[in-house]
């Protein structure tokens, strides 16, 4: 990102309503993940990352607790996301802020995908879950999950990314934004 986007947030470094409306796409996701690191101290998975994403206006809240899951679905699939982000408690936050960001149908097979990874909770959670996994009965179980999730994505130019954008510009006081 240059420069022009100076003027776009406020003293505060918060988001502002100029900048949604007046941002491309990528400028516009440059400002959020901007926005959420302002917002965000804690190291993802830990408890305090959760503390402080549940108190974040619902559409950032959304959207820090989705941002692995674009992650894990452009490198890996859903059930190594389980493996790499072992907590229950993200899991349920990234299954609503899918909802709340209008990925209804990605959130769905999110949470399929969580329900068949709690059977093998234990084996995600151990030190070698990497070994484990490839070739695993869990692997096998989600992986039409992790094929619909790709075919929903691959219209999506960003990913879930997408999803941030079209949100924050419907719902810009939802992300926190703020008169110039």
């Amino acid at each position: 990102m240059d420069g022009s986007l100076n003027g776009l947030v406020n003293r505060r470094m918060s988001i502002t309503l100029e900048a949604i409306d007046s941002s491309s796409d990528d400028e516009l996701f440059m400002l959020l993940g901007k926005e959420l690191e302002r917002r965000i101290s804690a190291k993802r998975v830990s408890p305090e990352f959760i503390t402080q994403i549940r108190d974040l206006p619902v559409g950032l809240r959304a959207m820090a607790a989705t941002y692995e899951l674009d992650v894990s679905l452009a490198l890996d699939d859903l059930g190594w996301h389980f493996g790499n982000w072992h907590s229950a408690d993200l899991a349920q936050e990234t299954a609503q802020g899918l909802e709340v960001l209008g990925a209804s149908e990605l959130a769905g097979l999110f949470g399929q995908a969580f329900q068949i990874a709690k059977k093998y909770w234990t084996e995600l959670g151990a030190k070698n879950w990497m070994k484990w996994y490839h070739g695993s009965a869990f692997e096998k179980a989600v992986d039409p999950l992790s094929q619909r999730a790709w075919a929903i994505l691959k219209d999506k130019k960003k990913g879930i990314f997408k999803y941030w954008v079209d949100y924050a510009r419907r719902h810009p006081e939802q992300v926190g934004a703020e008169d110039s």
